[in-house]
C-alpha cells in the first residue's frame, strides 16, 4: 500500500465527512484514479439540511480533503488539492471582493475544518472511511453515513 494511495483515502473521506456535516449528500467515495484525479468524492444535487451559508459549506467541504491529509501525515499537499483550493479561491474571492479580505477567509476556514476534523467522532468517521476506501477502492454515499452516524452515536 503506497503512501499517496493512503492520503488519497483520507483526503477522499475528509471531502466525504465534511459533506455529510454540511447536510450535503454523497453519491460515492472512490480512490479509483481518472484522467487528473486521485480520487473523488461524488455530491448529490441537493441538500439534506439548510445550513445557514451555503458559500461557507461548500469552502469547508473543498478544504476537508487537504485538511483530513495533514491530520494523518502531519503535512499539506498543497499539489494534490490544487483543483479545490483553486475554486475556493474563486469562492473566497466573490465573497470578500479581495486579494487581503479572501486570504483571511481562507485561513479562518482551515481553522474551522480543522477543528471540525479534530472532533472524536468525526476524525473516527474519517479513518474508518479512508480504510473502507483503501480496502475496496470505493464505497457508496449511503455507506459513509452510515460510518458517520456510527461514530457519532458511539461517542454519545
Amino acid at each position: 500500500m503506497t503512501d499517496d494511495r493512503i492520503l488519497t483515502a483520507y483526503h477522499e473521506a475528509g471531502h466525504a465527512v465534511m459533506a455529510l456535516l454540511m447536510g450535503r449528500s454523497i453519491q460515492k467515495v472512490s480512490i479509483i484514479s481518472s484522467q487528473n484525479r486521485l480520487g473523488a468524492c461524488t455530491l448529490k444535487k441537493g441538500r439534506v439540511k439548510q445550513v445557514q451559508d451555503k458559500l461557507e459549506a461548500e469552502i469547508l467541504i473543498l478544504i476537508a480533503g487537504m485538511a483530513a491529509e495533514w491530520r494523518k501525515s502531519g503535512r499539506y499537499n498543497v499539489q494534490g488539492a490544487t483543483q479545490d483550493l483553486r475554486i475556493v479561491e474563486k469562492l473566497a474571492m466573490a465573497r470578500s471582493g479581495n486579494l487581503r479580505q479572501a486570504t483571511k477567509l481562507v485561513h479562518k476556514m482551515l481553522d474551522k475544518t480543522q477543528h471540525l476534523l479534530a472532533n472524536k467522532a468525526t476524525w473516527a468517521a474519517v479513518k474508518v472511511i479512508a480504510n473502507e476506501l483503501i480496502e475496496h477502492e470505493s464505497i457508496s454515499g449511503r455507506a459513509a453515513k452510515h460510518h458517520l452516524t456510527l461514530a457519532q452515536n458511539q461517542s454519545s
